[in-house]
């Protein structure tokens, strides 16, 4: 007597366990090329259905969560290899943690995607209005995941789909507007609606439509009275580009001094008569500017009393060591300072959670947090550290607004990777969020002033040395973003999971 089994339910399923973590992880990579510097946005018309079609064909909750993840690690890897540049830097060191250092961090990144496809699935279509309740629910709970991922773990909130708009010239300075109310995560928000409307079929498309079409509309009419007019205050800022992690020896040290003078002696010819700043980019000074009197001395044989804000390690009175901007205006003592307070994970710190130590000695301590600070002869500036940027609704203090924010950073550690041009394009939003004039200045580029609208109005490109010398633009009235900051992405989310139950009811009653 025989007896047969039919395999092809199993035989199915395998094929489907073995497909569609592959597919969702070449979408992944798919939407990774709508991020600077590539913006092939039209992608993610393509992207956003067919991820959500798999979701809603996962046939269970464990499998949406694995393609969720799947789809994530392939969006994060592509998005996050500039990582390893820093670690080829430094190969005869860290030449171990090259194979491990971009996709590790895609794989913990890409955890943040499971919970969006666990909702969608959770909600798939019966109707055509619980497709549409796919669509709003992974915009809303995507959001959510934005938010976990900028506060969790000590915060990592890059590759959001927001900054996807930054595009270079007028095009991203339309299509930024909104985050002026929203932020970053509105951009995230409307993306992600706009382009999974063609889920619906052709009536979809017609919504997709729509909804770009009044994007596209509410950033031409934001900005339809044309750019910010400018101060009197002339920002010179200089790009001295650096070799990184460069030679700590006295002639190397004395070197770099030497240039950092130079070119503030050419940002002051540059900048002319009248009020003006010369800004130095991170840890661009070698001398500890707040205790160095002689240091101090030298930049007032040249500047003056025009204030320099200038990149400096600090010790405090219990012997932290700070990164730091410090301000000067003469040989007299540091008139100002601001310490970074959003610290590089493994770069500047070991978070304690790690059990073993990474960084080199106790790493740098974390300032109080965002400070507005009033040097004599400027406005009250808002100053801003490298990684500190990325941290939308976190950068300045709302009790003490400044006119205008500057970021300081290095980010010649990147190279001409794709990770100085993600870095630009998601600082620049800041100026926008906030309604803020936004200087930056680093060590290789990209350094630019931007205006409170996002326009670029001037900038020096990467790996190059020099001067930028501008007007400092007006800053706008305090943004809605501005005065109730990550409060917004939170009811937006909120509100898009509520619609979407509504949506599934609906569907499900008719």
């Amino acid at each position: 007597m025989s007896m047969t089994t039919d395999r092809r339910p199993v035989a199915t399923l395998k094929a489907r366990l073995s497909t569609d973590p592959w597919r969702a992880f070449g979408l992944g990579l798919l939407a990774a090329l709508a991020l600077p510097p590539f913006y092939l946005l039209p992608l993610l018309w393509f992207v956003v259905p067919a991820l959500l079609r798999s979701l809603a064909r996962a046939g269970g909750w464990r499998r949406a969560i694995w393609i969720g993840w799947c789809f994530g690690f392939g969006f994060n890897l592509l998005g996050l290899f500039w990582v390893t540049e820093p670690i080829l830097i430094m190969a005869r060191q860290f030449w171990w943690a090259i194979p491990f250092a971009a996709p590790g961090l895609a794989a913990a990144t890409a955890c943040y995607l499971m919970l969006p496809a666990l909702a969608v699935y959770w909600i798939r279509p019966v109707r055509l209005t619980a497709a549409a309740a796919m669509v709003v629910m992974f915009a809303g709970v995507m959001v959510m995941a934005n938010l976990a991922q900028q506060f969790l773990f000590t915060g990592f909130p890059w590759n959001f789909w927001g900054a996807d708009w930054a595009i270079p010239g007028r095009l991203g300075v339309i299509m930024m507007q909104p985050a002026a109310y929203g932020g970053i995560f509105v951009l995230t928000w409307l993306t992600i609606i706009a382009a999974g409307l063609p889920l619906l079929g052709r009536r979809g498309w017609i919504g997709s439509a729509v909804v770009m079409l009044l994007w596209a509309g509410f950033g031409l009419a934001r900005t339809a009275g044309g750019r910010a007019a400018d101060t009197d205050l002339t920002v010179a800022m200089i790009q001295p580009d650096f070799a990184v992690p460069g030679s700590f020896t006295q002639p190397a040290l004395q070197a770099r001094w030497q240039r950092d003078l130079a070119m503030t002696r050419e940002a002051l010819a540059a900048a002319g008569a009248g009020p003006k700043v010369v800004v130095w980019p991170e840890t661009a000074s070698p001398a500890l500017l707040q205790t160095d009197a002689a240091a101090r001395a030298a930049i007032a044989g040249i500047a003056g009393t025009t204030p320099v804000l200038a990149g400096s390690f600090r010790f405090g009175a219990t012997g932290k060591v700070y990164n730091s901007l410090i301000a000067v205006d003469g040989p007299g003592p540091a008139v100002a300072w601001y310490d970074k307070w959003k610290l590089v994970p493994f770069g500047e710190y070991t978070p304690k959670w790690i059990p073993f130590k990474i960084t080199p000695g106790s790493g740098f301590s974390p300032g109080p947090g965002p400070r507005t600070l009033h040097v004599p002869g400027i406005p009250p500036v808002g100053p801003l550290i490298c990684y500190e940027s990325i941290f939308s609704g976190e950068i300045v203090d709302k009790k003490d607004r400044p006119a205008w924010m500057l970021n300081i950073s290095d980010n010649a550690w990147f190279g001409d990777s794709t990770g100085p041009h993600q870095d630009f394009a998601t600082t620049r939003l800041r100026a926008v969020e906030e309604g803020l004039p936004l200087a930056v200045d680093t060590n290789s580029g990209i350094s630019a002033m931007i205006g409170p609208y996002g326009t670029v109005r001037a900038s020096l490109g990467l790996d190059r040395r020099g001067i930028l010398v501008h007007r400092l633009p007006v800053a706008l009235p305090a943004t809605t973003y501005a005065k109730f900051g990550l409060t917004t992405a939170g009811i937006l989310s909120f509100y898009s999971v509520a619609v979407a139950v509504i949506l599934l009811i609906v569907s499900i009653t008719l």
